[in-house]
């Protein structure tokens, strides 16, 4: 029964890790920084899930691998009077948008809302069997 427990209890660290990399991805779609000297959109970051413990292989359950940024490219919309369109080159006046997709977000935070849910289910049930099983050990 630990073991459910201990599976579970990963899966919620790492859902609620996914969940505050799709929030922060929402909340930064339109914003800028500069990199390199260039004003650049923000880029989509991804939370990467991987089996088991990183200190022991042997044991189940799920963590975060790590957090990337997508590689996907921007996108482009085209305002000639915006301070970061391109001035020259075969995409002038065209101002490079994040990679962001506000409904993508929302589909993956509802996955993994669910999946959440799912792990606290799996959670209760688990308490509710030892307590039905010491009860009819008493």
């Amino acid at each position: 029964m630990y073991g459910t427990l201990e599976v579970s209890t990963s899966a919620l660290v790492a859902q609620r890790t996914n969940l505050n990399v799709i929030a922060g991805n929402i909340a930064m779609k339109d914003s800028m920084r500069m990199v390199n000297g260039e004003w650049t959109p923000y880029r989509r970051k991804v939370a990467l899930m991987a089996p088991g413990n990183a200190n022991d292989p042997s044991k189940a359950g799920v963590r975060v691998d790590g957090i990337v940024d997508d590689p996907s490219p921007f996108s482009l919309r085209h305002d000639p009077t915006h301070e970061h369109a391109y001035k020259s080159g075969k995409n002038k006046g065209y101002v490079p948008m994040s990679n962001v997709n506000y409904h993508t977000e929302m589909v993956n935070a509802l996955t993994a809302a669910r999946a959440f849910e799912a792990n606290v289910s799996v959670i209760e049930i688990s308490k509710s069997m030892a307590s039905s099983t010491l009860r009819l050990l008493a």
